[in-house]
């Protein structure tokens, strides 16, 4: 695709968890537990009005869907600040010195207050209806390989609840999450290039890991905005995959330029969503549809002037009507049938044309069906009626999901300013020069800083050095070769790949803890196991890790044999083998090298190995 021809412009969100001691507004820690909660509160949440009267229209929908809201609590992990039962303490500033490290190393201009307001959130993830945030940098930028990206906003925020189920009744979220300091990053939309986008995603994670921020699945979160010409803004939430970010912005190029090339059509044949709801129960009474049969009513809507537009692709197994079914289920339906899909479902023909005949479907015309419960059904029909109307438009400005093949699905519309308001129970702080020049004097190293210096310092290679920063590994390499007299390959080695494969095996790495490595690597610089055995060790402590390393070695029969005993074991081999050297001379040297090793398990050094098989082929030559 020409992405400049279609005028793509693409600004990330990035939200990170840091990794402070306390919560952001009570004196909660900030880790997740898996207890069993203590108490159980329920809550219903409704929107309410800005102080200019209006409604935010994400807010509005998510209220029409009538969900009650349940919220595990926990008498060690939560206090009353969570249950929204007590007001909240004052702005936890360890959070907020992490977050004036991290706009320093963007170049951002921090601001002199820092404002606590009020962010309306109905979903249910917030007990009270609202997330506190506010804003502590402005104005900053990142130099990528494609040019530089503008940093428009830093901010510091509440995280939001846990969730554990929804079910047509009730959503049920746990609370130890709710209020884990948060950072923001947004950017411009200034990215135009799809792997710019994963470019700087990468390059914003790497400059957070290099501080205090918290680390593992689910602590950092990435949402993307998209939009093109004649296309609008949207918002694609739980970007988890890098690798997977080009994909998702290709594909949402996809829909957004099939729905501009639907919305043309639809004009050109004057189409319309007709108001009525129509009740088709007579029609399906014989009906061997399982699905209809199930259901207390069966009730339709037509849009004129929509056939065969329904069914149009807008991405990869997708099509115009997977886009309208997803508002019908935020309703409680399942989901939709509609007529550039029938007969299908055990709906048969004769029954799809007695339905075009009641509903006096025209040439162009198309029909959609939702059986369910009279009022969910009612409330599906009128969300695919708003939903079809919007196809007039073209691009419907929206929040979606990414989902994990690179499509992306409705979550719900596009958030407004209307949902902002002071927090009137937290005073505003102030950000002094005091406070930031201390930060600013001592930043931690960037991630490619720390790479060109160890490659420097410890004449690792680029491909080592690289992983070992990428992996955050680095830290931990440092530690231990400047305590132990040691190569520094074989410890970036263990690091940076056997480390992954032990884990893969089914092994917990985070097991083994920084002496756990300083001993197995002083048992290498002393000579007592070989290189070979470095990863089996580390699986061996990994079993018993409170029995000291050296003892593991042992038992575990990894300890270097003398060289007196090697050289017996490998001219065993050799004389073995003596029809082989004689008729290959030195080519046999790979094969017994091979056999040696083999029979040795670790327990040589492979150079000395090498050196004892020439030696001993050079002897029967």
């Amino acid at each position: 695709m020409d992405y400049d021809k279609l005028g793509l412009k693409m600004g990330l969100e990035i939200h990170q968890q840091l990794n402070s001691k306390h919560k952001l507004f009570c004196p909660c820690k900030t880790e997740l537990v898996d207890d069993e909660y203590s108490e159980l509160i329920q809550r219903r949440l409704r929107p309410t009005q800005s102080e200019l009267g209006e409604i935010d229209r994400a807010a509005l929908q998510e209220s029409l869907r009538g969900l009650n809201f349940k919220y595990e609590n926990f008498e060690k992990h939560t206090c009353l600040v969570e249950n929204d039962d007590e007001p909240p303490h004052s702005l936890n500033e360890e959070a907020l010195d992490i977050c004036i490290t991290i706009a320093c190393l963007m170049n951002m201009h921090i601001v002199d207050e820092f404002h606590t307001m009020r962010k309306q959130v109905i979903d249910g993830s917030n007990t009270g209806g609202f997330q506190r945030t506010g804003m502590v940098a402005t104005d900053g930028y990142l130099d990528t390989p494609y040019g530089r990206v503008t940093i428009e906003s830093l901010g510091l925020e509440e995280d939001a609840a846990r969730r554990i189920e929804t079910n047509d009744n009730y959503t049920e979220f746990r609370l130890d999450r709710l209020g884990i300091p948060l950072a923001e990053i947004t950017t411009d939309p200034s990215m135009h290039d799809p792997n710019q986008v994963r470019e700087v995603a990468y390059m914003l994670g790497q400059i957070l890991r290099s501080t205090n921020v918290k680390r593992g699945l689910g602590t950092i979160r990435q949402d993307l905005n998209i939009s093109i010409t004649e296309g609008a803004r949207v918002e694609i939430k739980g970007v988890q995959d890098l690798d997977l970010m080009s994909e998702i912005v290709e594909r949402e190029v996809q829909r957004q330029l099939a729905l501009i090339d639907i919305k043309k059509q639809l004009i050109s044949r004057d189409a319309e969503v007709l108001d009525e709801i129509h009740t088709l129960d007579e029609l399906f009474e014989n009906t061997e549809s399982k699905i209809l049969k199930s259901s207390q009513t069966i009730k339709a809507v037509v849009l004129k002037g929509f056939d065969g537009l329904i069914g149009c692709e807008v991405q990869p197994g997708r099509r115009f009507g997977t886009e309208i079914a997803s508002y019908a289920k935020k309703r409680g339906v399942s989901g939709i049938f509609h007529s550039d899909e029938l007969p299908a479902y055990g709906i048969t023909q004769e029954e799809v044309d007695k339905v075009s005949e009641f509903l006096d479907i025209g040439e162009n015309d198309a029909f959609i069906i939702v059986a369910h419960d009279e009022d969910i059904a009612i409330s599906a029909l009128e969300e695919v009626k708003r939903r079809a109307k919007l196809g007039l438009e073209g691009v419907v400005e929206e929040t979606r999901k990414a989902l994990d093949d690179g499509n992306t699905e409705y979550m719900r519309p596009l958030p407004t300013a209307n949902r902002m308001y002071l927090e009137t129970d937290i005073p505003l702080f102030k950000i002094t020069e005091d406070r930031i020049k201390p930060i600013a004097d001592n930043l931690p190293e960037l991630p490619d800083e720390k790479k060109e210096r160890i490659i420097k310092e410890y004449n690792l290679s680029e491909d080592l050095a690289t992983q070992l920063v990428k992996r955050l590994e680095a830290d931990l390499f440092e530690s231990i070769v400047n305590d132990v007299d040691v190569d520094a390959t074989p410890v970036a080695s263990l690091l940076a790949y056997d480390l992954r494969e032990i884990k893969r095996e089914g092994y917990d790495v985070n097991i083994l803890t920084l002496n756990h490595f300083k001993e197995i690597f002083t048992l290498l610089s002393e000579g007592k196991i070989a290189k070979d055995s470095v990863t089996d060790l580390s699986i061996e402590t990994i079993k018993k890790p409170d029995e000291s390393v050296e003892k593991i070695a042992e038992m575990s029969n990894l300890t270097m044999l003398n060289e007196e005993d090697v050289s017996k074991i490998i001219a065993e081999i050799v004389e073995n083998n003596e029809n082989m050297v004689k008729e290959r001379q030195m080519g046999a040297m790979g094969p017994l090298m091979g056999m040696s090793m083999k029979k040795l398990k670790g327990k040589a050094d492979g150079s000395v190995v090498n050196r004892i098989v020439r030696e001993e082929i050079q002897k029967l030559l």
